[in-house]
C-alpha cells in the first residue's frame, strides 16, 4: 500500500499536513512546530525543530530530510546529517537537526517550512561475509581518485 500516515501530536493544534508545493515536487514540505514562540539558531549551532508530526511509513521505505534549497543558499541553514533517515518502525515525532552554517543568528518561526522529507525505497539485501571481492578497474581508489576534470 501506498500510503503515509502522519499522527498529529497534542501541542500540535494547526499546522497542515507535509505536503507537495508543486505537483512535480519530490520533496514534501516540513513545517517547524513551534507554538511556544520563535527558536533562534546560533551560528554554528545545531538545533532540533520539532514538527508536530509523527509518522508510519509504508513497509520497505524511510523518509529521507534534506535541507530546502532556498533556506540553504539565502540563509545557511542546512540538514548536517542529510540526508536524515527516518526508519519505517520509527513512531516518535519527527524533527529536524537544523545546523546554521551563516555568521548571523536565524530565528525559526512556528509553520515555517524548514525542511523536506522524501518517501525512498529501501533494499534489504542478505549480508554475507566473504574471504575476498571481485576486482574492477577502480579497485581502491577513492576521495578524488578519479580526479576533478
Amino acid at each position: 500500500m501506498n500510503v503515509v500516515k502522519f499522527l498529529r501530536l497534542p501541542n500540535n493544534v494547526d499546522l497542515p499536513l507535509p505536503s507537495y508545493a508543486t505537483p512535480g515536487a519530490a520533496g514534501l514540505d516540513l513545517r517547524a512546530c513551534l507554538p511556544d514562540g520563535p527558536v533562534v539558531i546560533e551560528p554554528g549551532a545545531i538545533v532540533l525543530i520539532p514538527t508536530g508530526f509523527a509518522v508510519e511509513l509504508p513497509p520497505a521505505t524511510e523518509m529521507q530530510i534534506r535541507p530546502r534549497s532556498g533556506l540553504a543558499i539565502r540563509s545557511r541553514i542546512f540538514v548536517p546529517n542529510s540526508p536524515a533517515t527516518i526508519d519505517e518502525d520509527y513512531r516518535g515525532q519527527v524533527q529536524v537537526a537544523a545546523l546554521n552554517a551563516g555568521h548571523e543568528p536565524f530565528a525559526v518561526s512556528h509553520g515555517d517550512r524548514i525542511a523536506q522529507a522524501v518517501i525512498a525505497d529501501v533494499r534489504r539485501p542478505e549480508i554475507m561475509e566473504v574471504s575476498a571481492l571481485s576486482d574492477t578497474e577502480r579497485g581502491a581508489g577513492g576521495f578524488g581518485s578519479t580526479g576533478v576534470k
